[in-house]
């Protein structure tokens, strides 16, 4: 590979990581500043522009983001054990040991900073993603292909068939809960919201959804895993001719099961079929669609503030959890539950902007973000290249 290829796929994987977390931040937005999970978004903000930007959030982002940055791990990964490889050492040890950092990271994000957490999932997925990363790329996109439409499938079709025999139901607001929970992160202590964090974090996080968020995830670290195998992004000029066919088809199919409750009477199966089928072929759509324009160097030099962001995605991650939790709860402005979801689109932007500008200014004077530096150095076990 040559090193303008290196350089360009760096930065096409850079932008996307860093595309994801904006995409990501949209989607963490609600939560921060609302009782989302206690709530029926679609009454809770029945007014224009909020009920407009909530469903282009919906079908542009919801359950899009998370699956991409799952399958970025998963690619990743195997870069590592190349890595890992070329200097002999041993990639399972090294990926036992950066997991087992991520879920020490994950588990005080979650429990001190906000209930939203992905990094223990990614961190105990990444435990059992061992098992899979020597298996060749084909046979690991097919798996993971296998792993995730089948299961989605199966369910998709059980609510279809609940809603033609009429014992479906649809997404109630608790105005009970939802103010308990506005309360608490409005007025409560820091010990009463790490209270309500860990019993939000539970609410996702328990064995009735264990299946769920397994087969939500973990099929896309498998299909990250096979195309950094088969290379798919590492010279997208091999592989134009298929990857314009997957982007194009993926986006029309994405978009058609994405607007699904939009253009069909709502219901839970609509909504299952939106968010486990549609948002993960939109976000493959996304993936490629970056890979193959981003093979202009120009558009790459132009979008190198979202890579900047991209190569800190970690420390930029927590850093959008601290500063809204910061904004939203008692212990810092406590406007939990007062801003329209308009707002918290405008908040979305403005401190994306500046994490844009800080990336930039970050990666001019270090090697490495902050969180970063810590991953690698108990991943290493020696301290890694820091000030340049």
């Amino acid at each position: 590979m040559s090193n303008a290829i290196q350089q360009n796929r760096i930065e096409t994987i850079d932008i996307l990581r860093g595309f994801s977390i904006l995409g990501i931040f949209l989607v963490n937005m609600p939560s921060f500043h609302s009782p989302f999970m206690d709530i029926d978004p679609l009454t809770w903000w029945n007014q224009n522009p909020d009920h407009i930007l909530y469903i282009l959030v919906d079908v542009l982002a919801q359950a899009s983001f998370y699956p991409l940055f799952a399958f970025l791990f998963g690619f990743g990964a195997i870069l590592m054990a190349d890595r890992s490889a070329e200097r002999g050492q041993s990639f399972p040890s090294l990926f036992f040991r950066r997991m087992t950092t991520l879920l020490v990271i994950g588990i005080l994000h979650a429990f001190l900073v906000w209930h939203g957490d992905i990094l223990i999932t990614y961190a105990l997925f990444g435990f059992f993603f061992l098992q899979f990363y020597k298996w060749r790329g084909k046979t690991l996109l097919i798996f993971g292909s296998l792993m995730y439409i089948l299961p989605f499938a199966a369910l998709s079709l059980m609510m279809l068939l609940m809603v033609a025999t009429g014992n479906s139901s649809s997404i109630e607001t608790n105005f009970i809960q939802a103010e308990a929970t506005m309360n608490t992160y409005q007025n409560g202590s820091f010990m009463e919201i790490t209270e309500q964090r860990i019993a939000d974090w539970y609410k996702v996080n328990n064995l009735a959804s264990a299946l769920i968020i397994f087969f939500s995830i973990f099929p896309h670290f498998l299909m990250g895993a096979g195309i950094a195998k088969l290379g798919w992004l590492h010279n997208p000029k091999l592989h134009q001719k298929k990857l314009l066919w997957i982007t194009a088809i993926a986006f029309l199919a994405g978009f058609f099961l994405k607007t699904l409750p939009y253009t069909t009477e709502g219901n839970m199966a609509a909504d299952m079929i939106q968010d486990f089928l549609g948002g993960p072929i939109v976000s493959f759509a996304y993936i490629f669609l970056f890979t193959l324009v981003f093979q202009n160097q120009k558009l790459t030099e132009i979008f190198s503030p979202i890579a900047a962001v991209g190569r800190l995605s970690i420390s930029n991650y927590l850093l959008q959890s601290i500063i809204a939790t910061l904004i939203f709860y008692s212990y810092g402005l406590g406007i939990y539950g007062k801003i329209s979801f308009t707002t918290g689109i405008l908040f979305v932007f403005i401190i994306y902007i500046g994490q844009m500008v800080l990336s930039l200014l970050w990666v001019r004077y270090f090697y490495i973000g902050p969180i970063e530096y810590i991953w690698r150095f108990f991943t290493y076990g020696k301290r890694p290249l820091f000030k340049k």
